[in-house]
């Protein structure tokens, strides 16, 4: 236990310590102008330690201090029912969904694409250009066309979201998987020659085996960037509700704390996505008869 925090908690820890004071000191550095011309609008004036107060309690400072977003966050979960308008559970669930039917979506495509590209010349040939060409263009280029178009023909709501969050986590997936398929060595798929086995038992037995640990290292960055998906997918809409909704709103007003607990509930989320993603890939494991020392 004692190597474990050692090695694992302390460090963490550290940087976390280190991540925090710097926060508060940049915090202090961008408030404190704010503060003090607040104060002398007022007729006041402010000691030293009045003004680092002051700079750390701003309703709409230049930067929150962690504490104002934590409080934030507490406030808009904790203290509210999941179903209010402003609860940040609310808002979290309406992206949540969109991720998932997204990244649904985006693993089926990305896996098929990958099978014809491994099994097929032409496919390799002429997709897999195309595919990576597709990461080329700009995210924010491609979501309000996407939106406008789906809207004009009577698509809205979760759809066009889930849409821009496939556009994203597909293609990971395609490439994992395409390299995993091919990561069989020569020898072992002679040996299966030799067994005479056929294309769908080669590729059960032996190719998708083998590409399992490449497929959940994608799906792991697939499911981080679907979610960022379904907030870009948010942001052009207009939205009311969504992560990207509460981002917005806190734009147009200024409440910046608004928008930094919005983010930090975004990692949140994207931290807790990878790590169910990550359980599963364990449990794929367990039944495959993986050896704990295979698995890490």
């Amino acid at each position: 236990m004692n190597g474990y925090l050692r090695t694992k908690i302390w460090p963490i820890l550290a940087v976390l310590v280190v991540i925090i004071a710097a926060w508060y000191a940049a915090a202090l550095l961008m408030n404190r102008t704010l503060a003090v011309e607040e104060a002398a609008r007022k007729g006041e004036v402010l000691t030293t330690g009045a003004m680092w107060l002051k700079s750390y309690a701003m309703d709409k400072p230049l930067l929150p201090a962690p504490h104002q977003i934590v409080t934030e966050i507490w406030n808009s979960t904790a203290t509210m029912s999941i179903t209010s308008k402003r609860s940040l559970v609310y808002h979290a669930w309406i992206t949540l969904s969109a991720t998932l039917l997204g990244f649904g979506l985006g693993t089926v495509l990305g896996v098929a694409l990958a099978v014809g590209i491994v099994h097929n010349l032409a496919m390799d040939k002429s997709m897999m250009p195309w595919v990576i060409a597709s990461q080329t263009i700009p995210i924010m280029a491609i979501a309000p066309m996407l939106i406008v178009v789906l809207n004009a023909i009577g698509i809205s709501g979760l759809l066009p979201k889930a849409l821009i969050s496939t556009y994203l986590s597909f293609f990971p997936v395609v490439v994992g998987m395409v390299k995993g398929l091919r990561s069989p060595e020569i020898i072992q798929l002679d040996l299966m020659h030799t067994y005479y086995a056929s294309r769908s038992q080669l590729f059960w037995k032996l190719r998708f085996p083998a590409a399992i640990p490449f497929l959940f290292a994608s799906l792991k960055v697939g499911i981080a960037i679907s979610l960022i998906g379904a907030i870009v997918g948010e942001l052009p809409t207009g939205a009311v509700a969504g992560l990207g909704a509460r981002l917005l709103s806190g734009s147009y007003y200024g409440q910046t704390i608004q928008i930094w607990a919005a983010l930090f509930v975004s990692s949140i989320v994207a931290g807790l996505l990878v790590f169910l993603v990550g359980g599963i890939e364990r449990l794929v494991y367990r039944l495959m008869g993986a050896r704990p020392e295979a698995q890490a």
